[in-house]
């Protein structure tokens, strides 16, 4: 299926019905300024205020506007999945509804997309109106995510981005791997990925809907989507990896053992048990450890054997 739109803009929100009219008139403004043909979908991520019933009434005056309400709070990454299952534009963006984010920033994104064919582009809030409590554990969290996937962005979790539309049909987003999109897309094989520097805004209604937690879960998280994106095809790599680590230096521990005590009762040296050594239970936690990760990585193959999934690609082209 092709895109029959020039952009799809992507809003999870949860409860802000207050900022929603003015962001709705500030981007038919944009949008409508350059001429796009647009849709914009507003995902109500079980609202508890009157969000819903304003997404309804600016659908009602609007057809581009097009709303999705779930039951329940199911987190931002579940509302982004949906939101893509539904677009139909070449060009996604995705950004908050606290009006935060920019909507004069989508011409620009638009651009880097179509002319100079990146896959995603990732707004960076150079310029932040947060406390410090709040930007000092982001650039950890930065600074971590760039090490672990080698992707040089300065802003993961910024939520103004821009996408190919093959890039979120082919990617999935679920739990709170919103944070991670970039690494997701990288590791399906989009890997043209840009930076632009945006605009970030004071909050103008609310307050924010995340607490410190989410950096304790998102490096979590993080470790999550490595082990997944590099291993899940072939799990046997890793854990027979560490199985083969960790049961060879036991293995070489014992014959250190073994050989001392030979050499020692050679000798007619003085002699200690070998359960009286420290090194004895420690080769043998060893040797334990490595047997049981052969054996999981067995079972994770054999899981992964039967997942319908398994020889899923992703195919650029073909010529048949």
């Amino acid at each position: 299926m092709q895109p029959t739109l020039d952009v799809s803009v992507v809003i999870p929100l949860f409860n802000e019905e207050e900022s929603l009219p003015e962001l709705h008139e500030w981007l038919v403004r944009v949008l409508s300024a350059h001429q796009f043909s647009y849709e914009i979908i507003m995902v109500d991520d079980g609202s508890k205020d009157s969000s819903w019933q304003v997404i309804k009434q600016l659908a009602s005056q609007n057809s581009c506007v097009k709303g999705i309400s779930f039951t329940r709070n199911y987190g931002k990454s579940a509302a982004l999945h949906t939101g893509f299952q539904a677009v139909n534009g070449k060009v996604v963006i995705t950004m908050d509804a606290d009006l935060q984010d920019s909507p004069d920033e989508i011409p620009e994104l638009y651009r880097l997309i179509t002319d100079e064919n990146f896959d995603l582009v990732s707004g960076w809030k150079k310029k932040r109106h947060d406390p410090l409590s709040k930007t000092l554990p982001t650039k950890l969290f930065n600074y971590m995510t760039r090490l672990f996937s080698g992707i040089y962005l300065h802003d993961f979790n910024c939520g103004l981005k821009a996408y190919k539309y093959k890039v979120v049909k082919n990617i999935e987003v679920y739990g709170e791997m919103h944070r991670y999109i970039p690494v997701i897309a990288k590791w399906n094989g989009f890997g043209k990925i840009g930076e632009k520097v945006v605009e970030h805004r004071a909050r103008k209604y609310g307050t924010t809907k995340f607490g410190l937690e989410r950096f304790v879960n998102g490096f979590l998280d993080l470790l999550s989507i490595t082990f997944v994106t590099r291993f899940k095809k072939r799990p046997m790599h890793f854990f027979g990896s560490m199985g083969i680590l960790s049961f060879l230096a036991g293995f070489m521990i014992t014959c250190g053992l073994i050989a001392e005590k030979m050499y020692k009762a050679a000798h007619q040296l003085h002699l200690r048990d070998v359960t009286a050594q420290p090194l004895f239970f420690l080769a043998l936690v060893a040797l334990i450890i490595g047997t049981q990760l052969f054996l999981a990585g067995f079972l994770a193959e054999m899981i992964s054997l039967n997942s319908p999934k398994r020889n899923d690609y992703l195919i650029e082209e073909k010529t048949y």
